[in-house]
């Protein structure tokens, strides 16, 4: 089976091997002809965006970089990305990379046009109105992990440095109008990040899974999400350069992204404050925290976790068999089993326990959780302790 598609599921997405040459041809398409390529500085120096730059240039496209962002991306780089954008006289972004590129791209397309601050954007309440629809530039994103699975999302996750946490801007106009995904782009992703995206890229899927609301068509995509995780994602590590296994995993991260729009959960709300905070990766600071939320939301989903184990194809289809595969999948990886393990300590359990469930992504917890649950359970992912 060739894996190669035109899908047009949230947005319209060009998938398969050897597509990235397609780039001037979508921005044609959109009518870009002086695109900004958003990506960040480790990338900006390798050949794959050289090779995209060659692509645009020949077809006589007149695109220049910004690549001058955070790993976490705050709210200055979009400032400065904007500055970039109007000075350079541009009428599209091109976002490249990982979650920290495409957010801070699709924010920037969102920010050309608009005159009121950032913040004033935040995905709370009706902000979304607030925009001037018309000012949004057009945006095409090229994935080069198979993680966020931001490039068909309708949001940026923008750290706010004055209040020490971490913003989701919104507005549907924010999903990207063409996604480039290409999975010969991710091949080149060290083992360390193919790992951390990689459980991102199921801990999006499981906690669309387990979210309380009724949304079937999410139930499914998020299913099949999972299930080529734990099919495909130790044969990317184990070979980078193995393509069938990166289409499965881009594939699935398109996924998880897709499903999490019936909700998100505790791994996030605790993952986002410990980003904003200690500057974490964000795949791998889910990664470290998924069995520990698990095992507290266990009395709400066991029998949902049964039917999940049953379905990716786990020799033992209980809630412990399901956790203790996610256990050696981690171990077997290289993923820290503990927050300590990576410089963060126990001391701010308090603080992120209030932060956690201030944050959006705790209404879609299976189980309510207080600020002292958070607490307790990030103590309990400091000093490793799964089963309490």
């Amino acid at each position: 089976m060739q894996l190669k598609g035109n899908w047009n599921y949230p947005t319209a997405i060009r998938f398969g091997a050897g597509r990235a040459s397609e780039l001037p041809a979508m921005c044609a398409e959109l009518g870009i002809k002086r695109p900004l390529l958003v990506t960040d500085s480790g990338l900006a120096k390798l050949p794959l965006i050289a090779r995209l730059l060659d692509y645009l240039h020949s077809a006589g496209l007149a695109a220049n970089v910004f690549s001058d962002l955070r790993p976490n991306p705050v709210g200055r780089d979009v400032d400065a990305g904007v500055a970039a954008y109007q000075a350079g006289g541009h009428d599209g972004v091109i976002a490249v990379g990982g979650g920290s590129a495409l957010d801070v791209g699709k924010a920037i397309a969102l920010m050309v046009g608009q005159d009121r601050p950032l913040w004033d954007f935040e995905d709370v309440g009706d902000n979304w109105t607030r925009v001037n629809v018309a000012g949004v530039a057009p945006t095409i994103a090229v994935p080069t992990t198979a993680g966020t699975g931001s490039e068909v999302g309708r949001a940026s996750l923008i750290i706010d440095e004055n209040g020490h946490r971490k913003v989701i801007i919104f507005h549907p106009s924010m999903l990207p109008k063409l996604v480039l995904a290409d999975p010969e782009l991710t091949c080149g992703l060290p083992r360390h990040l193919t790992a951390a995206t990689g459980i991102d890229a199921f801990v999006h899927n499981l906690e669309a899974y387990c979210s309380p609301f009724y949304h079937p068509i999410a139930q499914g995509v998020a299913l099949e999400g999972m299930r080529l995780v734990h099919d495909w994602l130790p044969a990317a590590c184990d070979n980078g350069n193995n393509v069938e296994a990166r289409s499965h995993m881009l594939a699935a991260s398109i996924m998880g992204a897709t499903a999490f729009q019936k909700g998100l959960g505790g791994v996030h709300a605790l993952a986002h404050p410990i980003g904003a905070h200690f500057d974490t990766h964000h795949g791998l600071a889910n990664a470290i925290l998924l069995p520990y939320v698990l095992v507290k939301n266990r009395p709400a989903i066991e029998e949902r976790i049964e039917a999940a184990a049953r379905y990716i194809g786990l020799a033992d289809a209980s809630f412990d068999g399901f956790l203790n595969w996610i256990l050696q999948l981690r171990a077997t990886l290289g993923i820290a089993h503990s927050l300590s393990e990576i410089g963060i300590g126990s001391e701010h359990a308090a603080m992120i326990g209030r932060d956690a469930k201030q944050d959006p992504s705790d209404g879609g917890n299976p189980l309510p959780l207080s600020a002292d649950d958070y607490a307790a359970i990030y103590l309990a992912a400091c000093e490793g302790k799964v089963h309490g």
